[in-house]
């Protein structure tokens, strides 16, 4: 989604002044509702919501499958939208007792969480899964990229993509935020039932901690950034034995870490 916006373009001298019309990608607030209960905003592009609210909903650990939820509806307020969601009622228990321990809440993945320890995710050892070769991922790259339909016209979008195990691109899914456009993106593949084992995460951001956290949590065991690792992330991605390629070019790229038996 994008909106058109006058903007002005000067050069060195300011008689070079111009105005012209820009395209702008479109960020709205959007309140994600449990069973009438607001769990949280969060600033996102607003296409894909019923995907984001699948994917958020599970990376944060409120629902187990998709079958938890009954119903989603976009409802339209003044100042953004509201996401609500039916969920079951065991879900929704659970997800009131969680929200006692908590000062605030966000899709960071840690932010708002009261103590240290809460922080720790389920580190479960995934099953040994083989790294895209480099020209499969080169080929995963030049899709990837033609994929990417709002950045192209508007920039300052994120992408994360799924590609089986030869390179051909699943989906795609585009936002502000790279934890959105990842959620987004899980929340498609979780809807259309697609084996997570059988490919990996592309994403146009760098590895941070929640990124590697989100895809863990789903047992997806490869994520591909085309931007740097943290610590944290290759910290996680070692113990939950992911493997985590960063830097991701045509003809090169670093291994932060390699799934080992």
């Amino acid at each position: 989604m994008a909106t058109v916006v006058t903007t002005r373009e000067s050069g060195v001298a300011e008689a070079s002044l111009t105005s012209n019309a820009d395209v702008v990608v479109e960020e709205a607030p959007v309140a994600v509702v449990y069973n009438g209960l607001t769990h949280a905003v969060m600033m996102l592009t607003p296409v894909e919501l019923d995907h984001f609210a699948l994917g958020f909903s599970l990376t944060e650990g409120i629902i187990d499958s998709v079958s938890d939820v009954f119903g989603i509806d976009q409802v339209t307020q003044e100042n953004g939208l509201e996401l609500k969601l039916e969920i079951n009622s065991r879900q929704f228990n659970r997800l009131k007792q969680r929200r006692r321990m908590l000062k605030g809440v966000s899709g960071c993945g840690l932010c708002g969480k009261e103590s240290l320890d809460l922080i720790s995710p389920h580190r479960t050892r995934l099953a040994v899964s083989s790294m895209p070769r480099s020209e499969v991922i080169a080929t995963s790259l030049k899709h990837f990229t033609d994929a990417q339909l709002m950045n192209q016209q508007c920039g300052s979008v994120h992408g994360c993509g799924f590609f089986d195990n030869s390179g051909a691109l699943i989906h795609v899914s585009e936002d502000v935020g790279r934890h959105n456009a990842l959620d987004k993106l899980i929340g498609y593949l979780i809807k259309h039932n697609i084996n997570l084992n059988q490919g990996f995460v592309l994403a146009s951001s760098r590895a941070s901690f929640e990124m590697v956290q989100k895809c863990q949590l789903l047992g997806i065991a490869t994520l591909v950034t085309v931007s740097a690792a943290t610590s944290m992330a290759v910290a996680l991605a070692q113990s939950s034995n992911m493997n985590l390629i960063g830097f991701a070019r045509d003809e090169r790229n670093v291994v932060y870490h390699q799934a080992s038996m």
